[in-house]
């Protein structure tokens, strides 16, 4: 699967994204994508094998006019009941997306997120979607609210992804934010 925007193409992964996926998840810029550091490119070349059947939930988001990798947006379905069995209708998405900083403030976030937000919506039967994102991670926090999303709720200590240097779990206060389908606006 391929998604086009005015600047962008959303496509899978292929090996040869190493270096460009190197350049963004060597030091990645939140905590939360802490478990996802690349310490070298030969990992890189390794985490490419891994993405390289994800087709239709994982898309790196590449530059349309030089097909530079500058970060990536997913989301996998969910259940919305607790304990889901086979007939459970999956129409929830949490996505994930992280952009190289050297792209960032440039609007290729939102109009990554908003080409998958739509795909998500007609496409793969989204319901609704919803996003977490850590209190002090103000730009993903404004994506979220340019995206129409709402602030259902702050977490407080939530989750930890890193520890603190005495070696105990450095906790995180954590935003959600949701949109339903029949919120998104279909222009």
């Amino acid at each position: 699967m391929i998604i086009e925007t005015e600047r962008l193409i959303l496509r899978p992964f292929v090996e040869e994204d190493a270096q460009d996926v190197f350049e963004y998840l060597h030091e990645p810029a939140v905590n939360c994508f802490a478990c996802m550091k690349l310490e070298t490119l030969e990992d890189a070349k390794r985490e490419m094998q891994k993405r390289k059947g994800e087709t239709e939930y994982y898309f790196a988001i590449t530059v349309k006019d030089t097909g530079k990798v500058i970060g990536e947006i997913d989301a996998y379905p969910e259940s919305n009941e607790a304990y889901p069995d086979e007939d459970t209708i999956i129409d929830t998405f949490s996505p994930c997306w992280m952009l190289n900083k050297e792209y960032q403030g440039r609007g290729y976030a939102y109009e990554a997120a908003r080409a998958f937000f739509d795909y998500l919506f007609s496409q793969k039967g989204a319901r609704r979607i919803y996003a977490y994102t850590e209190d002090y991670n103000i730009a993903s926090q404004h994506l979220c609210e340019k995206l129409g999303m709402r602030k259902e709720g702050e977490f407080k200590e939530f989750i930890s992804f890193i520890n603190n240097e005495d070696g105990t779990p450095r906790y995180e206060n954590t935003m959600q934010y949701a949109i339903l389908k029949r919120e998104w606006p279909t222009d």
